[in-house]
């Protein structure tokens, strides 16, 4: 269920970004850059997470400012947005786990400097500036921070779970050699 206020938005920044630290910090280095299926790492899931913030940010200060808003990004629809993320995926690609985390962890920190800056009723009273649609900010910064954090711990615990179904395989597999030599 979305916030609807200033404080159950930043309890629920600070909680699930809590937990996406935990699982980011227990991650295998081996698994942290190891593409999946479709061709995305966990190096990508938090370098995506870190720009959507960023772009939410964007966007509130071109709606306060006044400037046109693009959503999700100039150049792009919303049905578009799985050719952005393969862009930015290509633009992310040099980028080092550390240098993903350090990008979530600075703008998850403007995230809440953000939200702490603004009144209730200037998150949630009306919609956001620019956004031509009913969102307020108070739920797009949801949207952006912790529903993100949510999808992408969900998205780990997966990948660990397959990493370690596949390593215990492995480890029964050489098992198994070694008891019938």
């Amino acid at each position: 269920m979305p916030a609807t206020t200033k404080t159950e938005l930043l309890a629920a920044s600070e909680s699930e970004f809590s937990k996406l630290q935990t699982l980011l910090d227990d991650l295998p280095a081996m698994l942290r850059l190891e593409k999946d299926a479709d061709g995305i790492s966990p190096k990508d899931i938090v370098g995506h997470r870190a720009h959507w913030i960023d772009l939410f940010l964007g966007w509130y200060r071109d709606g306060q400012a006044g400037r046109p808003v693009w959503f999700p990004a100039k150049g792009y629809k919303w049905n578009e947005t799985p050719r952005y993320n393969a862009d930015l995926r290509q633009k992310q690609s040099g980028l080092s786990w550390r240098s993903v985390r350090s990008l979530l962890e600075g703008n998850h920190a403007e995230l809440l400097a953000l939200v702490e800056s603004l009144e209730n009723d200037e998150l949630y009273g009306e919609p956001m500036k620019g956004s031509n649609n009913k969102w307020t900010t108070g739920r797009w910064a949801e949207a952006a921070g912790p529903s993100h954090y949510r999808s992408a711990s969900k998205y780990l615990r997966q990948r660990l779970s397959q990493f370690q179904e596949e390593r215990d395989r492995r480890n029964s597999d050489v098992r198994d050699q070694s008891g019938s030599i």
